[in-house]
């Protein structure tokens, strides 16, 4: 038996601004119960023994000494900016409204 529904599937479409045909929301329905099965085979598992992790392999961060250097003046960063005013960059507007 299946544990999303169709209407369920819609929702979530929805929600996410998606465009689902009937075959699209058939396939997903069925992969989202797949994982759903997969995810109770998970809670199976005998877990007690095993130590929190935060990542999946250990992570040897090489990290550098934090030193003072000198960096370039605003001028120099913005001399070759396409567009500039008051000292920032000036940037095509990619939101709508506002002011």
């Amino acid at each position: 038996m299946s544990r999303i529904t169709p209407e369920e599937v819609r929702h979530v479409a929805r929600l996410a601004q998606l465009e689902l045909g009937d075959e699209e929301l058939e396939a997903i329905r069925l992969d989202l119960d797949a994982v759903l099965d997969y995810v109770d085979l998970l809670k199976e598992l005998d877990v007690d023994d095993v130590e929190p992790t935060t990542h999946a392999v250990p992570l040897d961060l090489t990290l550098r000494a934090d030193e003072v250097v000198t960096t370039l003046t605003r001028q120099e960063v913005l001399q070759n900016a396409p567009s500039a005013r008051d000292g920032m960059f000036r940037v095509p507007r990619v939101v709508e409204g506002g002011n």
